[in-house]
């Protein structure tokens, strides 16, 4: 199987040779200093440049680091064309919000549309445009930051989630507009070439936001937006930060193909729960930072075992993770698979 087959099969319960080895982009960034300085292209210009976003992307691929290529490489590209302030940050920090657009929800029809034909917009949709032009092999991946964790990017955070319970009725008007928004970029995305969409939502947890609001924000708005892509994808990742302990109910309300989950949650423990999706992840950053190649191929070959469809790391890498670690993934999990390791 090439990859893009792999990857199809493997997010509709179909039988593979091995499970794909991927890593989405987004949220879940995949860029780390050792791949600027093999392929020479760095941060931030490559956040603002089409050509350079793509090429990084393709630089990921072709060091043998994953299975996949995938833009943007943040999680603010959406609350900055909605109006809040972003900084770049440099070579090793990823851009964040510096200011925020909204002081309340009730302020919710100040939202700025997204612009899909100027600024970062256009270069994520251009670089996928450009990926899709070089006809390779692998499955393209479009990132957008979920529902929950834009709306608390164009906000103040705190702010919001208090406003969440106390004034429930602007809260879903503004939700619902984040959540349009959302999507027009979604299918943008979907137009210029994209195959899957990933959804990363780590501010709409379980943990933050307790199972009531959970269901009734994070899985209500994640699903409105899968609602509205489902005749035109191959497939639709959704990533949850923190504990699923107490929401593993509401998670199985998602209508993604596939969950993805930090390395807090116990794998086996979700496959006992979970019997609807793939399940995805879940490599520790942590090792895949500071520990050895050795341990990385470890902890693949557990997640394989525990459960995990789609092999990944458990989170977005951190930027100073060793290359090698990160080839480590899909080393492990092919020794595995020519050693007939039992799974």
């Amino acid at each position: 199987m090439n990859e893009k087959e792999r990857l199809k099969k493997a997010l509709h319960h179909e039988t593979t040779d091995r499970p794909p080895c991927i890593c989405p982009g987004g949220m879940m960034n995949m860029i780390t200093t050792d791949l600027m300085d093999r392929s020479g292209i760095t941060w931030p210009e490559a956040h603002l440049n089409a050509e350079m976003m793509a090429d990084l992307a393709q630089a990921n691929y072709e060091n043998g680091c994953f299975e996949n290529v995938g833009v943007p490489f943040c999680m603010t590209i959406e609350a900055e064309s909605m109006g809040a302030k972003i900084t770049m940050g440099d070579r090793v920090h990823e851009p964040h919000v510096t200011e925020y657009a909204l002081h309340s929800v009730k302020e919710w029809e100040k939202i700025r549309p997204m612009d899909m034909n100027s600024g970062r917009t256009k270069v994520v949709l251009d670089a996928i445009r450009i990926l899709k032009s070089r006809n390779l092999d692998v499955p393209i991946i479009g990132n957008i930051t979920g529902p929950v964790s834009t709306a608390s990017s164009v906000m103040e955070p705190v702010i919001f989630y208090k406003e969440l319970r106390k004034k429930r009725e602007d809260a879903h008007k503004y939700m619902e507009l984040v959540a349009d928004e959302i999507i027009r970029f979604a299918r943008a995305q979907i137009d210029a070439g994209a195959d899957i969409i990933a959804i990363s939502d780590p501010s709409g947890t379980g943990e933050i936001l307790g199972p009531k609001l959970f269901e009734e924000y994070a899985v209500h708005y994640i699903n409105r937006i899968i609602d509205h892509l489902q005749a035109e994808k191959m497939g639709v990742i959704v990533h949850i930060c923190g504990q699923m302990r107490n929401v593993y109910a509401q998670v199985e309300m998602i209508h993604s193909d596939v969950l993805s989950f930090d390395s807090c949650v116990a794998m086996s423990d979700a496959k006992k729960h979970l019997k609807k999706h793939v399940l995805m992840g879940n490599v520790s950053t942590w090792t895949l930072e500071f520990g050895k190649p050795e341990k990385v191929e470890q902890l693949a070959v557990k997640c394989w075992r525990d459960g995990s469809g789609i092999i990944s790391p458990a989170c977005g890498l951190g930027t100073k993770s060793p290359l090698t670690n990160i080839q480590a993934i899909r080393s492990g999990i092919r020794k595995a698979t020519e050693e007939k390791v039992e799974v």
